[in-house]
């Protein structure tokens, strides 16, 4: 963001940071992986991993089809929070200048953060101003984003997760394989043998009972509650209008963090901004019903800078980019960044029901992980995600606001696709057989005759009418889908049977897809 003497927030010259202007690529948990049909496929073998991940999504699926079913208007709620986020997208610079100006004039000191490694530097720094030595956290993709705890770990300082599931995943030294339920991939007796573990004080006659999990982990926890003197938290909206910054949990341990300790530091993503308190009725009704299938949230807490005598008395906000101005660059990939982390795309995504999120590589998985990462990356470091998805657009039907991810997916892909042309003399193999299949299907007789030509494929499959396996190249095609048999007649031999010789199938419908009515 650019002030008039030619410098950002950061005093920095402009043309090194915000807005339009491609930033620095940070660190932390954003690299992804560069071999994701490996990671899926190993992830496919865990038969426990699958029964976990199907039935909490299932769950999690019936209850937001039942809350969003009771509003007539969700689809006018949907639009709503589409156009809003649009055009807040559309003024970003304005409204992060004015909540900067609002916190700043409340008693808080907000902080711009152009990567990964600047924020972990400026988060490090205010903790060890104050002499504290452990803090607590609210859950936070941001900060998961970064790599936080293990950039406070290196500098001697201990972080405490107090989400319910973010602590399961820190204390078996685990990664976030969800956006809202980080523990997914676990199940009750998984947890507890982590808690039997990894608590010292925990009774050893524990049950993996949900209620005594989670008495459990609030008496684990109820102590560094009150001694913390420092918390961290993410946003998942900053109100520009006032300066006030909110968080939505469920639990309760976000009010603890919020409200006890002295020192409170906030990392929101520069795309979490809404431009005023009215913003919030459309959004404070999509995100619970979206993501935990509430009709509300049990607990909504908004701070506004430092009010002397209540809660913490030195507010530090971290703004991070990390990525975020390239996207918004992207005059269509920008929409992107419109996502509140609902995570209901993920909730219906059958790849990621399969896979889990560990194989994405990313603390974003699932749809909007494999459009988002790549963009807050480059595509050069996560060129495999994109591809993680089967483009059914379930995905898109559930956003609620309305990102089609799906087409973003195509354009990333298309994007990998131009990058490796533009840097390789030889073309690839998929180029080779795209170009013959092109060359093919634009001449009818060239068509016909690779038809009958594909015939020769039935000596394959016999047992099964499934081809399962096929020489290389073809065979990135056959290690992770099945091949239909070819057909012992063709659809242009059907139709001469059917209709005799003079009477040909219209040109330009479906020919040779299916029976003549696939192309009305």
């Amino acid at each position: 963001m650019t002030r008039s003497d030619g410098t950002t927030t950061n005093g920095t010259p402009a043309s090194t940071t915000f807005l339009g202007v491609p930033a620095p690529r940070g660190v932390g948990h954003l690299r992804g992986s560069t071999t994701f049909p490996k990671a899926a496929h190993d992830a496919l073998q865990n038969t426990q991993l699958r029964r976990n991940l199907g039935h909490a999504t299932q769950v999690i699926r019936t209850k937001r089809a039942h809350v969003v079913g009771e509003l007539d208007d969700w689809e006018q709620l949907r639009l709503a929070g589409e156009a809003m986020k649009r055009s807040t997208v559309a003024r970003l610079d304005e409204h992060l200048e004015r909540l900067e100006r609002e916190v700043t004039a409340r008693g808080g000191v907000v902080h711009w953060a152009r990567d990964a490694n600047e924020a972990n530097a400026i988060i490090t720094r205010v903790v060890q101003e104050t002499g504290e030595t452990e803090v607590v956290k609210v859950k936070s993709m941001a900060t998961q984003e970064i790599g936080l705890n293990e950039a406070l770990e290196s500098a001697g300082i201990t972080p405490y997760e107090t989400d319910l599931a973010e602590l399961i995943v820190q204390l078996g030294h685990d990664m976030p394989s969800h956006i809202l339920v980080p523990a997914i991939h676990r199940n009750r007796a998984e947890i507890r043998e982590i808690f039997l573990r990894e608590m010292p004080e925990v009774d050893p006659e524990l049950t993996a009972e949900p209620r005594r999990l989670a008495m459990a982990a609030r008496a684990h926890l109820r102590k560094r509650f009150l001694r913390a003197k420092v918390a961290i938290s993410g946003a998942n909206f900053g109100v520009a209008e006032t300066g006030t910054l909110l968080v939505v949990e469920s639990e309760g341990n976000g009010r603890m963090c919020l409200t006890l300790p002295e020192t409170l530091i906030t990392v929101m993503g520069l795309e979490k901004v809404l431009p005023t308190w009215q913003d919030l009725e459309v959004f404070l009704q999509l995100l619970p019903r979206s993501s935990t299938g509430e009709r509300m949230n049990p607990y909504t807490s908004a701070w506004t800078g430092v009010t002397p005598g209540d809660g913490p008395q030195r507010f530090h906000l971290v703004l991070l980019d990390n990525g975020r101005t390239a996207t918004l660059s992207d005059g269509v990939g920008r929409d992107a960044l419109h996502c509140i982390k609902c995570s209901a795309c993920m909730n219906v995504c059958p790849v990621y029901e399969r896979t889990g999120g560990h194989a994405y590589g990313s603390v974003y998985p699932g749809p909007i992980g494999a459009v988002l990462t790549p963009q807050l990356t480059g595509i050069k470091d996560n060129p495999t995600l994109p591809y993680a998805s089967s483009l059914c657009g379930a995905c898109f039907d559930v956003c609620p606001v309305r990102i089609d991810i799906p087409s973003l997916l195509v354009r990333l892909r298309s994007r990998k696709v131009e990058a490796a042309r533009a840097h390789s003399r030889v073309p690839s193999a998929e180029a080779v057989a795209m170009a013959a299949a092109s060359w093919a299907m634009t001449a009818p007789k060239r068509f016909a005759a690779a038809e009958r030509a594909s015939r020769l494929g039935r000596v394959l499959g016999r047992r099964t009418g499934r081809i399962g396996t096929l020489p290389p190249p073809l065979s990135g095609w056959t290690t992770s889908r099945d091949l239909p048999r070819p057909p012992t007649q063709t659809f242009r031999e059907w139709w001469v049977e059917e209709h005799g010789r003079g009477s040909a199938p219209a040109r330009g419908g479906h020919v040779g897809f299916g029976t003549p009515e696939a192309g009305r």
